[in-house]
């Protein structure tokens, strides 16, 4: 199993909601954790871009993490 960080704040904010019942930093954890995950999704789509067994592969995961970026076509090689 894969090991997750996230900032300390953010898990301070879960220990509150969680251990003492605080749901007045929901939206802040959300956010948070909505962060993270994108994160992670961007990293895995670069690992794949460069470690995908076949060229069709690799393409597409670079696709997808460079439009998941944001970054225009007229950037792209």
């Amino acid at each position: 199993m894969k090991q997750v960080q996230i900032p300390q704040e953010l898990f301070i904010l879960l220990l509150r909601y969680h251990l003492m019942e605080e749901d007045s930093h929901v939206d802040e954890i959300r956010i948070g954790l909505e962060k993270k995950l994108d994160a992670m999704v961007l990293r895995e789509l670069y690992g794949k871009s460069k470690t995908a067994l076949t060229e069709t592969e690799r393409g597409k995961a670079r696709q997808e993490y460079l439009d998941r970026r944001g970054i225009p076509d007229s950037f792209r090689w």
